[in-house]
């Protein structure tokens, strides 16, 4: 499991988001509890400088600060007695000042590489900070302490605008995350990485020695802040930061000092809180753990308003969710449950449903998975049609269904000679196949070849969802090799070529992680992959250039493949996508081109003639990072073979 929070764990309740009903305790003086308030404040309000990555934000949440200061004032002026309602709202907004101080001091001096490669997970940090400051000011009792028409009328058209602005989700930057996936996950093509961390050290401002020499303070800190959690993590932060180093020329034993693992990250103190049970959104111990498409677990309350504020990515892996279902992780619940009680540690777990429905629900799993058996065709229909339905919007059940048996009954219909039947049971193993030891059962159920059977010859949803299906099961790597081998190679080739866009998209996605698979580019090339991308790019309104190149990247990685990809034809395409693209589209052609080119010069060749030269010295000059170093590599290798 990745953990990527970037924030040292909290102290408990520091950073929760408590509804304003809850008892305040009123542990400072109303007095205190003001000037507490007013010292928040103003400290937060002494960072000036942030990192680029959070720059924007951090100004912003500085400007809601200063907003919301004149109602702390007056407070302080009128000296009111505070009712419980409105301590209790202005201890939350003081919880809310608190963290949002830890977040401008983190994007303030934190590293540069775990801000940006976390820039998700920090935006729904701050998007929690102005929750808190929307409930704290929500029905703010401004009668009870003496509070002018003036700041009132004021403080109220800010909350309606805190209301907007927690809504609020900004794009993140895909090239910065995918630059980071590709150092992250090992990709074999040096030079590209290389190309990457230079980019990347640009983006970070990680080239020179006074900035180098900060992050490794900055990471030195935040290791022992740490302390022991967050392993995976924290080795992938340091590698980062030493691959940096080197391609600055930096020699950092002598001039640095050298950042590595301390022991004691190799094994967590007997009352460290496993990191396993904090979720990487909300850094809380998990109450109600729930696995997302990815196989990623989270606080099922801090996930789901990911998934409300319209993000359509793992927050950890970056990477698209096939489907938005969330699936109750009772295992790492009742782990949790242990540990807080061996532990002595109270926790209040996440509610569950009244007894009476749970039971209802209990009785309902085991007649559906029943009727998925029966002799009535319709009563079929209606049991698969429910089970698809409780998958997807009722995730407790999918563990009741596989604990009464529901996946081999589900399996079983998949090749009835039913179009709606196969749709629902395809899509019903699609939302099943959220974490790792679902793919593993569905796959060993037999359903691989079943899957690629409806995507042959089922409905058009039924197609559409066999791929999405085949993409969520390729996650492991076992999986991939049987779908090769299983002929599901062929049958995606022909929905990218023929399909509706959903089904392109879900194809194109699907054949892109299964030819990480090396044995699966030969099969997507004898399925004809070649021509079914061509017509992706000739077809302008698809919009999927990068998809379709990216995948000819990987083809033209292959010895095998590289001659039917290196066409002469391909290649003028590509020089035309290099005059005409967009940035991103000129990047990855100049990738395929230097991929080919490296290997047959007779491709360059063609490529000069058909203009390209004046387009790569124009690129080398404007274009973007990636798209300048490739540039310069094709103008290098073009030298050579003039």
């Amino acid at each position: 499991m990745l953990p990527w929070s970037i924030f040292p764990r909290p102290v408990a309740g520091t950073d929760a988001e408590p509804e304003p009903s809850e008892p305040s305790g009123r542990q400072l003086s109303d007095e205190a509890l003001v000037e507490e308030l007013l010292t928040t404040v103003a400290s937060a309000r002494s960072f000036q400088e942030f990192r680029r990555s959070q720059r924007k934000e951090c100004f912003g949440l500085l400007r809601w600060l200063q907003l919301v200061l004149p109602l702390i004032q007056e407070i302080r002026e009128t000296a009111p007695s505070l009712t419980d309602d409105a301590y209790r709202r202005l201890a939350l907004l003081g919880r809310a000042f608190q963290a949002a101080r830890r977040l401008l001091r983190c994007c303030h001096d934190g590293s540069k590489i775990f801000l940006a490669l976390e820039s998700e997970a920090v935006l729904a940090r701050f998007q929690a900070v102005y929750e808190n400051m929307n409930l704290a000011l929500d029905g703010m009792p401004y009668s009870e302490i003496g509070i002018s028409d003036e700041v009132k009328e004021q403080i109220e058209l800010i909350n309606a605008q805190l209301k907007r602005c927690k809504k609020r989700s900004d794009t993140q930057d895909m090239e910065l995350s995918m630059d980071f996936m590709m150092i992250i996950q090992n990709k074999e093509d040096g030079k590209a990485d290389r190309a990457i961390l230079e980019r990347l050290a640009k983006k970070l401002e990680l080239q020179s020695l006074a900035d180098l020499r900060a992050e490794t303070m900055a990471i030195k800190k935040l290791i022992n802040e740490r302390n022991g959690q967050q392993q995976e993590s924290t080795k992938n932060i340091i590698v980062l930061l030493n691959k940096f180093k080197e391609i600055a020329g930096i020699d950092e034993k002598n001039i640095l000092g050298d950042v590595s693992i301390p022991k004691y990250l190799e094994k967590c103190p007997s009352l460290m809180i496993p990191n396993d049970f904090l979720c990487p959104i909300s850094l809380e111990i998990m109450t109600d753990p729930v696995i997302i498409a990815s196989g990623r677990t989270y606080e099922r309350r801090s996930i789901q308003k990911w998934l409300d504020a319209g993000q359509r990515t793992c927050p950890k892996t970056r990477q698209p969710l096939a489907h938005l279902s969330l699936a109750p992780n009772f295992a790492l619940k009742n782990l949790i449950l242990q540990w807080c009680e061996k532990n002595k540690l109270e926790i209040q777990m996440g509610e569950s449903e009244p007894a009476a429905e749970q039971e209802e629900r209990k009785e309902d799993i085991p007649s559906l998975v029943k009727d998925l058996s029966s002799v009535h065709l319709d009563v079929q229909r209606k049991a698969a049609k429910k089970i698809r339905t409780l998958s997807k919007e009722n995730p407790e059940n999918r563990a009741l269904i596989l604990e009464n048996g529901g996946l081999p009954a589900i399996i079983s219909l998949v090749s009835y000679p039913d179009k709606k039947i196969q749709e629902n049971t395809v899509t019903a193993l699609l939302n099943l196949s959220i974490d790792e030891t679902n793919k593993v059962l569905i796959a060993k159920g037999g359903a691989i070849p079943l899957i690629i059977e409806v995507l042959k010859n089922g409905s058009v949803e039924g197609q559409e969802n066999s791929a999405a299906a085949l993409f969520s099961l390729s996650m492991i790597d076992e999986n991939k090799a049987a779908i090769g081998i299983l002929g599901g190679i062929a049958p995606l080739v022909g929905l990218l070529r023929d399909g509706t866009i959903r089904g392109k998209k879900d194809a194109a996605t699907a054949i892109f992680n299964l030819i990480l698979n090396h044995p699966n580019k030969l099969r997507a090339m004898e399925a004809g992959i070649v021509a079914a991308l061509m017509k992706i790019l000739s077809d302008k309104k698809l919009d999927m250039v990068d998809e379709a190149l990216s995948i000819f990247l990987l083809l033209a990685s292959h010895p095998n493949c590289r001659n039917d990809v290196g066409t002469t034809s391909f290649v003028e395409i590509l020089v035309q996508i290099i005059k005409e693209g967009t940035p991103k589209n000129k990047e990855c052609a100049l990738s395929v081109l230097l991929e080919l080119g490296l290997n047959n010069n007779s491709l360059m060749v063609h490529a000069l003639g058909f203009g390209l030269h004046e387009h790569l010295s124009d690129i080398a000059k404007t274009g973007t990072s990636r798209a300048q170093r490739k540039a310069n590599s094709l103008i290098q290798l073009s030298c050579k073979c003039s």
